[in-house]
Formats: C-alpha cells, sequence, structure tokens
C-alpha cells in the first residue's frame, strides 16, 4: 500500500466521523425537516443529506482536489488523480427519518477496477467500519474477521430491496431462504447490514440492485475480513448500480444458489 493510500484511508475514517456528527445533529432535529420524494415514495431525501454530502464533498476537495467525486445526491466531479471517492452521506434515510438507529454515513475510495479504502460510521451506536485493500477489516479500530463456522441454516441473512427491485424477485428470495433454514434480516441501511457481515454479525448479504454508493466500502469490508463477495463490474456499478451478494465462506455458496433462482 502506498503512502497516498494510507493517507487516504486515514482521511476517510476522520471524515466519516465528521459527517456522522452533523448527520446525528439533523437526527436529533428530524421533526424539523422537510421531507421529498425522488424516484417514489419509498425513496425519499431531506436537507441532512444534502448538506452531510456537501461537507463530505468540501473537506475531500480541500484535501485531495484532484480525486473524482461521486455522491447520491450531487452531480459527480471529475479528477484527475485516479483515485475517486463514493459517497453515502445518510444510508438509511428511512430509519433515520423514522427515529430508528439503522443509519450511517458511508464512503469508499476507488482506484481503477477496485475499491482500495472504506469507512461507515453510525453515530447512533458510534461504530466505526473501516477496510483498506490488503490490511484488513476493523472495527471501532479492533481487528475483526467473518466467521469460518457460520452457515445459511440457523443464521441471520440480510437481504435488500428498494424501488428498483420487482417485488415477486424479493419474495421468491426469502422464501427459497426460509425453506432452506435461513433467518430473514433487514434493517434499512444495505451500507450498514454489509458492515455487520464483515463484523461476523449477520450470514450474508443479498440485494438485486444496489447502487454504488451503498455498498462498495461494505464489499471490500466482507471481503478484508476473508468473506466472499459476488465480482462487481466497476464502471457498471458506478454509473448504473448493480446486483449485490456476500456472505461468510460456508454462507456464500448457497446463498448464490438461492439467489439465482430468480
Amino acid at each position: 500500500m502506498t503512502d497516498q493510500l494510507a493517507a487516504r484511508h486515514a482521511f476517510a475514517c476522520q471524515i466519516v466521523r465528521e459527517a456522522g456528527a452533523a448527520a446525528l445533529a439533523f437526527f436529533e432535529a428530524r421533526d424539523t425537516l422537510a421531507i421529498e420524494s425522488k424516484a417514489t415514495p419509498q425513496d425519499v431525501v431531506s436537507r441532512a443529506d444534502r448538506e452531510v454530502e456537501a461537507l463530505v464533498r468540501a473537506r475531500i476537495a480541500a484535501h485531495f482536489p484532484d480525486d473524482g467525486i461521486i455522491g447520491e445526491e450531487d452531480v459527480p466531479k471529475p479528477g484527475s488523480s485516479g483515485s475517486t471517492w463514493v459517497i453515502d452521506p445518510i444510508d438509511g434515510t428511512m430509519p433515520f427519518l423514522s427515529g430508528l438507529p439503522h443509519w450511517c454515513v458511508a464512503i469508499a475510495l476507488v482506484e481503477g477496477n477496485r475499491t482500495v479504502a472504506a469507512a461507515t460510521f453510525a453515530p447512533v451506536s458510534d461504530e466505526l467500519f473501516d477496510a483498506r485493500l490488503g490490511a484488513g477489516f476493523r472495527c471501532n479500530g479492533a481487528p475483526r474477521v467473518v466467521s469460518t463456522t457460520l452457515e445459511l441454516t440457523g443464521a441471520m441473512t440480510a437481504i435488500g430491496a428498494s424501488h428498483r427491485t420487482p417485488v415477486e424477485t424479493v419474495s421468491g428470495t426469502l422464501s427459497r431462504l426460509m425453506e432452506a433454514g435461513g433467518i430473514f434480516y433487514r434493517n434499512g441501511s444495505g451500507a450498514m447490514m454489509l458492515a455487520e457481515v464483515a463484523a461476523g454479525r449477520l450470514a450474508g448479504y443479498f440485494e438485486p440492485h444496489m447502487n454504488a454508493w451503498d455498498c462498495l466500502g461494505g464489499l471490500l469490508m466482507v471481503e478484508e475480513a476473508g468473506g466472499c463477495i459476488e465480482a462487481v463490474a466497476m464502471d457498471a456499478m458506478l454509473s448504473e448500480g448493480g446486483r449485490v451478494l456476500a456472505g461468510a465462506p460456508r454462507v456464500y455458496v448457497p446463498l448464490a444458489r438461492l439467489c439465482s433462482m430468480n
């Protein structure tokens, strides 16, 4: 790992906490926020999302002005350094607005066709999940690895869904998971659930379509924690999003099998 990558990784861990503090202030005053729908009534945004992303963008521009930026709430900023930051200012906006703790700030760093660093911060629980390519995964600074004994049967597997996913696809996956003896879990934040797979709390994660800012950091975390992930076509993921599949070593293959029956 280069010094420049180490510096960007450390910066991601720092700025995600700062952004999380700003988001937490909005969370504590969420009754004052005006809510807008985007693509559907289930896809919402508030001033908190926009202002937190603006904060992260400003910090990146000040420290790494040649880096590119892709975020959920604003247009992409091209870069010339070869490094691109991918930002979700508040992943789990519906839980956030509902007063639930299952939301986070997620930042990933992409170089070429690889995610090379990631930081996800959950302000309510004060948990920082982070990873760097080749350097492992940490939760609040402590190295963590996925379980090598966890299986699909009898464990919690997260299944994500959105307005982009046909209802029949989700219901079919849930039926097959439950018939296989698995336990369905969902909290409304894909980035958090992927981090929790890396931390060994969940057996796996599947979602038929996610945007890059929701999943790239979490996928790196699972991989660096010793889990398995489905390969990502980076250009397509950055521009259009795509399917996401991740799991502990003994979970991944059976989960992939039942998710491929759609």
